[in-house]
């Protein structure tokens, strides 16, 4: 166990050494200030000291601790910590193994009685360690925020240390892997980021093959949505200024067409492109598990603006509410079982190599 806190220790000093984790500790502080900064009223925005005024966002149509969540979920989670946070963390965890490898400390490590394996296995966590520290810290601060200027106290916030931890986790595992065999950082740094663009799309196809699939169920008609927006801009801009003459001119089209070939190839395609999907690891669903416990679809405010528009709007919802109805274990079971295998195989080629 000395040995095991030894190692833990050193990879530790290692990674802080290397000031990024100082860096993201920063920019997570100057995030946090931000959303502090911004608040809701009746009215709308006010970001210090500027109002913004806002049809949509404000008091009348959103509460305030829906407010605060919405942005931790969307902009605190879905963008710094899952993409920016993420990118940098890879950057300074990327070459743990490679360094290792390449440096000489390994020829140090091995001639101990330590075996490999639990030497694999300590430089693995103690780069997760990096991440959870991060995350830890950023959803405290967020939790404060939340509490002071919303008016509510959210512990389901800390569902985000775990996820995002989860989240990092897989794609840490294949660049553990890459750098296993390619000994370098660069190398496995840019391969799994190619990996991770790759895992993005798959996920993004499958869920523009859903909401295509969904639409065309609701009979949503393309032109007809575009129509009523046009006429609802016409109507908004007419109302301005001949506030007697808005009425309603709703009418409904329908354009009725035998889709049933063109909803045969969309549910092949999305079902071709879902086997795929299950088998990677699923970055976007594992966040969007926290918006599940802390963002009620129901008490988002959306405005009505004609039968196609409604309906578009309801295929949106429809489809939202199928991906967050998929299975936690579906989500996060299957990426840890990617993983797992992963590292398996980089466990695996860590320990039979020769040094």
């Amino acid at each position: 166990m000395t040995q095991t806190w030894a190692i833990f220790l050193e990879a530790y000093r290692n990674l802080n050494s290397k000031k990024l984790f100082w860096l993201v500790l920063i920019l997570s502080g100057l995030a946090v200030v931000a959303f502090a900064c911004v608040g809701i009223n009746e009215n709308g925005l006010k970001i210090l000291c500027w109002q913004l005024d806002n049809n949509v966002l404000n008091t009348k149509q959103m509460p305030p601790d829906l407010f605060y969540k919405s942005m931790f979920v969307q902009i605190g989670i879905g963008i710094w910590l899952s993409w920016l946070a993420a990118i940098l963390a890879l950057i300074s965890t990327a070459g743990i193994f490679p360094d290792l490898l390449t440096s000489g400390s390994i020829d140090l490590y091995v001639s101990k009685p330590i075996s490999r394996l639990r030497l694999f296995v300590t430089e693995y966590v103690a780069g997760l360690l990096f991440v959870a520290l991060q995350v830890a810290v950023f959803s405290v601060a967020c939790f404060l925020v939340i509490g002071l200027r919303g008016g509510v106290w959210e512990p389901g916030l800390f569902l985000a240390v775990p996820l995002v931890v989860c989240f990092f986790s897989y794609l840490f595992s294949v660049c553990v892997l890459l750098g296993v065999v390619t000994r370098s950082t660069v190398a496995a740094l840019l391969l799994t980021f190619l990996f991770w663009f790759f895992v993005w799309a798959v996920g993004a196809t499958e869920n523009t093959l859903l909401m295509f699939k969904t639409m065309q169920e609701k009979g949503v008609d393309f032109a007809a949505v575009q129509a009523e927006a046009r006429e609802n801009n016409l109507k908004e801009h007419d109302s301005k200024d001949h506030p007697e003459s808005s009425t309603s001119l709703d009418q409904p089209q329908k354009a009725e067409t035998d889709g049933s070939d063109q909803s045969h190839v969309l549910d092949i395609a999305h079902r071709i492109v879902y086997g795929v999907k299950t088998v990677l690891p699923k970055t976007t669903e594992t966040i969007s598990v926290l918006e599940r416990s802390l963002v009620e679809l129901a008490k988002l405010p959306h405005q009505s603006k004609g039968p196609q528009s409604d309906r578009m709007q309801a295929a949106q919802l429809e489809v939202i509410e199928i991906i967050h109805g998929r299975s936690i274990a579906w989500v996060v079971g299957t990426s840890l079982l990617f993983e797992f295998f992963v590292l398996l195989l980089a466990a695996w080629r860590f320990c039979r190599r020769d040094y």
